[in-house]
């Protein structure tokens, strides 16, 4: 893909997850997608991340802002650079209880594209900033 073609495709990416359209952003992942979450094990494979959202979108309804991606020159590698705006719905194992906390924090993205589709995302954010902000700490 060129740039273009991979910034558009990250753009849908994007507007789909602002939308909450998860089956939108499956369909743009490759089948064999590496996908690794903050602080987390990397899920391999589409039916992981179609788990991984289903979970997300049970706990957490976020939107992101101020989006800005870079594309290297050949259009297989792409990083983001975002504000996450967030409200937490449902306690999520490990983290403080759930009572609609806001919150809004820096993050970021790095892709890989292949053949049309992302084949890997990678997200990192600080997760003791989130924790301060929903007014709690982890469990042990």
């Amino acid at each position: 893909m060129t740039p273009t073609q991979s910034r558009a495709l990250l753009d849908i990416y994007f507007a789909a997850f602002n939308a909450g359209d998860t089956s939108k952003m499956e369909s743009l992942v490759a089948e064999d997608l590496a996908h690794d979450v903050n602080q987390g094990d990397r899920r391999e494979g589409k039916d992981q991340f179609w788990a991984f959202n289903v979970h997300m979108s049970r706990c957490y309804k976020e939107r992101i802002s101020d989006l800005v991606l870079f594309v290297n020159e050949d259009g297989t590698r792409a990083a983001a650079e975002f504000i996450v705006s967030g409200t937490y719905l449902e306690t999520d194992e490990g983290l403080p209880p759930a009572n609609g906390q806001t919150y809004r924090l820096p993050a970021g993205s790095f892709f890989e594209i292949k053949d049309g589709k992302i084949a890997r995302i990678t997200t990192y954010y600080n997760l003791q900033d989130w924790i301060a902000q929903v007014g709690g700490k982890a469990e042990d």
